[in-house]
């Protein structure tokens, strides 16, 4: 057993972002300026799209793409049942209603199959999340949407760099919504960004995500800028500093480097646990480059003499930091509460949350670090099978 407890994940934060991060303190500028207007543009050219806008969160990017697409009190938008809360959250900003789905028992994302059935006349949307950074199946949701005459706004916080068919995630939908939060595969702290094509939702969302003035508020202290604004709508303030962009420029550059390794550590989970029968390892679909931001393994419960809590208290013990993603929505109090869900209504996702386990997958693991992992996981299968 490893003498230092591993976390479930550690930053790859280097000398690079230190020395960015000491140059912007030093040049006056710390909130919205330069490098954030630098970071945007890098982030575009990275998965190819015309507009990125950067914001304090991928909540906010959610919020702000749901707005700027018109969605309003009444509508409802189709979201996944295994998600983080903030899928869903922000439709209660706009005064809307998650419609919840259930999801694919192996992928753990969206199940095509169900959206048909969750159209209504007030749908407006649909909010894929690409699971732990695998695409979800886009051709398919990109056809239902059509048919129905709805919005796709991809929830990519997991999935930089992830493609579908060789297309960067991001670039599917209408628009993409990045988390740069401090777990994600590149990360600012906490920062988020929205990616599309339309001109029009870009201008929008810049708008709002600035107390809705008319004019990049940043520019009104640039030597080009002016003190005259105009406030055009009510907006927030969701403004990414460029303290935070000047990490995320540095880690985009790292993007890269850091996806292969977390592909190599997927690749010695997968040959470790693919031929055990008490563990499912996470799916792979063909027209799919996973991100992996996480490494989900499900448990055959049938085979085990304990349940996934007992699970990971005994990797805790072998000091391995573990982690699950996620909770569904409608097992929250929230959710049943305010919608009346019940597990029962989504059992693929109920069912996949007694068995799943994040393990660690993060690009400063040592070799010998995923060794312990492997170590752990098998002695403890070992000790446990029926």
């Amino acid at each position: 057993m490893r003498a230092a407890f591993l976390p479930f994940h550690v930053p790859d934060i280097g000398d690079e972002e230190i020395q960015a991060v000491t140059e912007t303190l030093r040049s006056g500028w710390l909130t919205t300026g330069p490098r954030v207007k630098q970071f945007e543009a890098d982030f575009a050219q990275f998965i190819g799209v015309r507009h990125a806008i950067a914001l304090n969160s991928c909540t906010a990017a959610l919020h702000l793409s749901l707005e700027a697409l018109g969605v309003r009190a009444g509508d409802e938008v189709i979201v996944p049942a295994v998600t983080f809360t903030a899928t869903a959250e922000v439709l209660s900003y706009l005064g809307a209603r998650p419609v919840i789905v259930d999801c694919e028992p192996d992928t753990l994302n969206i199940d095509p199959d169900c959206i048909e059935a969750a159209v209504t006349p007030r749908t407006r949307a649909i909010v894929p999340v690409h699971i732990g950074g695998l695409p979800c199946d886009m051709d398919r949701l990109r056809a239902i949407a059509r048919a129905h005459g709805l919005h796709v706004v991809e929830d990519s916080a997991h999935a930089l760099p992830a493609a579908w068919n060789g297309a960067s995630v991001g670039t599917l939908g209408d628009l993409g919504c990045f988390s740069f939060y401090a777990t994600k595969t590149i990360t600012t702290g906490e920062g988020g960004m929205v990616t599309t094509d339309d001109d029009r939702w870009a201008e929008r969302i810049r708008m709002m995500s600035l107390h809705g003035i008319s004019r990049d508020g940043w520019a009104r202290y640039t030597a080009s800028g002016s003190w005259c604004y105009d406030i055009l709508a009510a907006g927030f303030k969701y403004n990414l500093t460029d303290i935070a962009a000047a990490i995320g420029i540095e880690q985009l550059k790292k993007s890269r480097r850091f996806h292969d390794a977390r592909v190599a550590i997927a690749r010695r989970y997968d040959e470790a646990f693919g031929a055990m029968p008490e563990i499912q390892v996470p799916a792979r679909v063909p027209q799919a480059e996973h991100a992996w931001h996480l490494y989900v393994i499900q448990l055959d419960l049938d085979r085990l003499r304990i349940g996934r809590a007992e699970f990971i208290e005994a990797l805790r013990k072998r000091n391995i930091g573990t982690s699950v993603h996620f909770i569904p929505l409608h097992l929250h109090s929230y959710y049943r509460e305010t919608f009346g869900y019940t597990a029962d209504d989504f059992p693929q996702a109920s069912a996949a949350y007694q068995r799943i386990v994040s393990l660690p997958i993060f690009p400063t693991m040592s070799p010998q670090d995923v060794s312990d992992v492997i170590e752990a996981v098998t002695a403890t299968v070992e000790e446990h099978r029926r």
